[in-house]
C-alpha cells in the first residue's frame, strides 16, 4: 500500500446520489493504511488515520447503510426512532458527530436461550448503533492485526466451519492430544471489566466511556452499567474478541510446542481454538490440563473481570467426545469423526414437528414452502462433516412425521391412495413428498420437499490462521477464497459464475464484494417480452432496485 493520502470524500447532496462503490473503496483504503501503520509501529499515524476515518462523510454514510439494512433495522431503541426513508437516512449522516455526542440509555429486552433461560439484550438507538459501527470501521483493522490466529467468531471471512476444521487438524492424528478442556465463560458480555477496556482498547476513550456507562432502561426505570458490554451493540462482539485475544499467545509462552525437561524432550500438546466466548484447549493429560493449563486460563480471565463456569468447564477424553458449535468431535477406535451433535438433530426435528403440527389443515404446497428453508439451512451447515448417516436418519424421521400428517387428513382412505396423492416419483427418488403446481402448459410441475440425503458432503477448506482481510498482502488470497466458495454455491450454473467474474466479484450497486456469506440476487432486464440476466447484486440492493423512487445507477438497469 502506498503512503499517498486518500482522496477527499465529496459530500453527496442526497442519499440516492451517494456513490457506494466509491464510499466502500475510500473506507477500505483507510483501513488498509491503518493496518500498515500499525505493523510499522507508527502509533501516532494510526490515531490520525482513525480520526480521519471516523470524521469522513463516506464512512458515516456506510455506517448508516449498515444499520438500516441489517436484521435489526426495524428494532428501535428508547427513542422509538427508525430510519426507513432515504431522507431520514441522509439526515442521520449529519447526526454522527463526536462533538456533543451523548449516547442514550439502552432498551433492555429478553430472548429465550437453548436451556430455557432468558438472555438479556440491550438495544441502542439507531444513532448509537451507527456511531458504534462508524468507530468499528476504525477499530477492526487493529483488532485483526493482533487477533489470535485460531479465533474464528465475529471475524470477517471466518466461520464456525473454520473452527471445526481446526479441531480436526489438532486431534485427528495418532500422536494428537487425547484430552480436551472445554471452556465456558460465565456471562462473557455482561462481566467484562470497564477498567480493562479503557486501558487496552485503542480507540477514542471518551466515546468508549460514554458507551460503557450509558445505562439501560427496564420497566421504565434507569439502571447503571458498572461492567460488561451490551449484547445488542454493533461494536460489542469486537470488544469481546479484543478482550479475549492474547490467550493463545499466553498459552504458547507457558507451554511451547516442545521443551527440554530433565534432559528429555517434552510435548505438552497444547492447542487452542476459540469461537466467540466458546473455546477448547487440548493437552497431554487430564492432570496437566487441570493443574497447569486451567490456572493460566483463570488468571487471564480474572485480569479482564471474567470467570469460567464451573459447571460447563469440563475436561473430556477424545474417546468420549465433546460437542462444539453444533458438532460432535469424537474418536472411534482411533479414528476421529466429526458428526452433527445429537442436540442439534433434536432441535431440527422438534422444529419440523412444530411446523407440521401448526399446519394440519394447510395445503401441501404451503407446508413444503415452510419446511424447506428450515431443512436446507440445517443441512447446509452440517454438509462439511461426516453426516451421511445422520442425514438418512433425519429424512426418515421427517417422512414419518409427514405420513402422520397425511393420514390424519384422510382417515377413510387407504395407504396407497395417500401415497399416490402426496408422494411422487421425482428424478431418481420414487417417494418424494411433492405438490403439483398449476401450469399454463400441459407439462406437470412439482414443488418438492428438500431431502437431506440429496445434499453432497463436501470437505471444507479452512482459512489460513494468520490471514488479515485488511492487509494488502492477503487481498489475492481472499479473492481466490471467495471465488472458490462462490463456485461451490453456484455449481453447475456457469452463466452466474461468468457474470460474477465480469463484475469483478462486486455488486454493481453498492460496490461491495458478493460472497457466499452476503448472498446474492439476480437482477433481470425485460426486452422484447424476454427476460435476460443482467447482474448479480446483494439481496438488500435488489430490494432497493425494485423500490419506487429509488435512484438507479446508470450501470444497472431496472426491470
Amino acid at each position: 500500500m502506498n503512503g499517498k493520502p486518500c482522496a477527499s470524500a465529496t459530500k453527496a447532496q442526497s442519499w440516492e446520489s451517494i456513490d457506494w462503490k466509491k464510499a466502500a473503496a475510500y473506507v477500505r483504503k483507510l483501513q488498509m493504511r491503518i493496518v500498515k501503520a500499525q505493523k510499522d509501529g507508527h502509533i501516532s499515524k494510526v490515531k490520525s488515520l482513525q480520526w480521519l476515518l471516523t470524521h469522513s462523510f463516506y464512512a458515516k454514510a456506510l455506517a448508516v447503510k449498515r444499520v438500516t439494512e441489517n436484521q435489526g433495522k426495524n428494532t428501535s431503541g428508547v427513542d422509538h426512532e427508525l430510519w426507513s426513508t432515504p431522507q431520514a437516512k441522509y439526515q442521520a449522516i449529519g447526526k454522527l458527530k463526536r462533538r456533543g455526542y451523548h449516547p442514550q440509555p439502552l432498551r433492555r429486552v429478553y430472548i429465550p436461550k437453548k436451556n430455557g433461560k432468558l438472555r438479556p439484550l440491550s438495544i441502542p438507538t439507531m444513532t448509537d448503533r451507527a456511531m458504534q459501527t462508524l468507530y468499528k470501521f476504525a477499530l477492526e483493522p487493529i483488532a485483526e492485526t493482533y487477533a489470535d490466529p485460531n479465533s474464528y467468531g465475529f471475524r470477517m471471512g471466518r466461520s464456525t466451519h473454520d473452527a471445526i476444521e481446526q479441531c480436526f487438524s489438532d486431534l485427528n492424528k495418532g500422536k494428537s492430544p487425547q484430552w480436551v478442556l472445554e471452556g465456558d465463560i460465565k456471562g462473557c458480555f455482561d462481566h467484562i471489566s470497564h477498567e480493562w477496556l479503557m486501558e487496552n482498547i485503542p480507540m477514542d476513550t471518551q466515546v468508549l466511556y460514554k458507551w460503557l456507562k450509558c445505562g439501560y432502561v427496564e420497566t421504565k426505570r434507569l439502571f447503571p452499567t458498572e461492567e460488561g458490554t451490551p449484547q445488542g451493540g454493533t461494536i460489542s462482539p469486537l470488544l469481546m474478541n479484543m478482550t479475549l485475544d492474547g490467550l493463545e499467545r499466553v498459552l504458547r509462552e507457558h507451554f511451547p510446542q516442545r521443551r527440554r525437561e530433565n534432559g528429555k524432550t517434552v510435548f505438552d500438546k497444547v492447542n487452542y481454538v476459540r469461537y466467540a466466548d466458546d473455546f477448547i484447549i487440548t493437552g497431554k493429560s487430564e492432570a496437566f490440563l487441570r493443574r497447569e493449563v486451567l490456572p493460566v486460563v483463570q488468571s487471564f480471565m480474572q485480569e479482564r473481570g471474567l470467570q469460567l463456569s464451573r459447571e460447563k468447564t469440563v475436561i473430556t477424553h477424545i474417546d468420549d467426545g465433546f460437542d462444539f458449535l453444533g458438532q460432535n468431535v469424537r474418536k472411534y477406535k482411533g479414528k476421529l469423526l466429526i458428526k452433527p451433535a445429537k442436540e442439534s438433530v433434536k432441535r431440527l426435528l422438534h422444529r419440523v414437528r412444530e411446523i407440521v403440527k401448526s399446519n394440519k389443515s394447510a395445503k401441501q404446497e404451503m407446508l413444503i414452502r415452510r419446511l424447506n428453508p428450515v431443512i436446507r439451512g440445517w443441512v447446509n451447515y452440517h454438509r462439511y462433516v461426516v453426516a451421511s448417516e445422520v442425514f438418512s436418519y433425519v429424512d426418515y424421521q421427517i417422512y414419518k412425521c409427514l405420513w402422520q400428517w397425511a393420514k390424519r387428513r384422510h382417515k377413510t382412505k387407504g395407504r396407497r391412495w395417500i401415497a399416490r396423492k402426496y408422494w411422487h416419483e421425482i428424478g431418481t427418488r420414487k417417494w418424494t413428498f411433492s405438490a403439483e403446481l398449476k401450469s399454463e402448459t400441459d407439462e406437470k410441475r412439482y414443488l418438492s420437499l428438500e431431502y437431506a440425503t440429496n445434499t453432497k458432503i463436501l470437505r471444507f477448506k479452512k482459512i489460513v490462521a494468520e490471514a488479515n482481510p485488511f492487509d494488502e498482502k492477503w487481498e489475492g488470497y481472499y479473492e481466490e477464497r471467495d471465488g472458490e466458495r462462490m463456485l461451490n454455491s453456484t455449481k453447475g450454473r456457469e452463466k452466474l459464475l461468468r457474470i460474477w467474474r465480469q463484475q469483478k466479484r462486486c455488486c454493481p450497486v453498492c460496490g461491495e464484494r458478493i460472497t457466499s456469506e452476503t448472498g446474492f440476487r439476480t437482477h433481470t432486464l425485460v426486452q422484447n417480452g424476454k427476460q435476460r440476466l443482467s447482474a448479480m447484486v446483494h439481496p438488500q440492493c435488489h430490494r432497493a432496485l425494485h423500490t419506487p423512487d429509488y435512484y438507479l445507477p446508470s450501470r444497472v438497469s431496472q426491470s
